[in-house]
C-alpha cells in the first residue's frame, strides 16, 4: 500500500483545476490501495487556498463556496489527519531556522518527517512527500524523503 503525505498545495488540486489536478485526483480513486495524510492544519490552508482564489478572480464565490464544502465532507473520510503536537512544533521551528522555511512549511516538513518515521518504525513503506512548493520539496528531500510534484503530472 503507497501512503502519500500531501501538503496544502497538492490537495488543492483536487478541488480546483491546475497542472496536477488530474494525477492528484487519481490517487483518490485508487482507495483503499493508497492513504493520503495530512496534518491538521492542512484544513485551514485548503480553505484559505480556495477562498482567496475568489479574488483574485481566477474561480467564482460559488465555486469556491463548492469546492469547500465538498473538502470539508472529504476531510471526514479521504484523509488520515495528524495531529499538531508541542514535538512537532518544535521539530517544525527546527526545520523553518535550517531551511529559511514559511511557517505553515515547516510544520507540513515536520508532520512528513513524523508520519515517515512512525510507518518505517512499525514496518511499513515510507511515505510520498506531495507538494507543489519546490523549496519545501527541496528540503523534504534533504530530510530525506521521497518527494513527488503534483506539477510535473499533466
Amino acid at each position: 500500500m503507497i501512503s502519500y503525505f500531501a501538503d496544502s498545495s497538492a490537495v488543492v488540486k483536487r478541488y480546483v483545476e491546475e497542472p496536477g489536478s488530474l494525477w492528484v485526483k487519481s490517487l483518490f480513486t485508487l482507495a483503499p490501495q493508497q492513504t493520503v495524510i495530512i496534518i491538521a492544519i492542512t484544513g485551514v490552508e485548503v480553505v484559505a487556498a480556495l477562498t482567496r482564489r475568489t479574488r483574485s478572480g481566477t474561480i467564482t464565490v460559488e465555486d469556491a463556496d463548492s469546492a469547500c464544502r465538498l473538502f470539508l465532507a472529504d476531510l471526514q473520510t479521504d484523509f488520515q489527519i495528524g495531529a499538531v503536537t508541542e514535538i512537532l512544533l518544535r521539530q517544525a521551528i527546527y526545520l523553518a531556522r535550517t531551511y529559511g522555511l514559511r511557517g505553515y512549511d515547516a510544520v507540513q516538513l515536520a508532520a512528513a518527517n513524523e508520519a515517515n518515521a512512525l510507518r518505517t518504525r512499525v514496518g511499513l513503506d515510507p511515505i510520498i512527500f506531495l507538494s507543489a512548493d519546490n523549496e519545501l520539496n527541496t528540503a523534504a528531500r534533504i530530510e530525506g524523503l521521497s518527494v513527488d510534484n503534483p506539477n510535473t503530472h499533466s
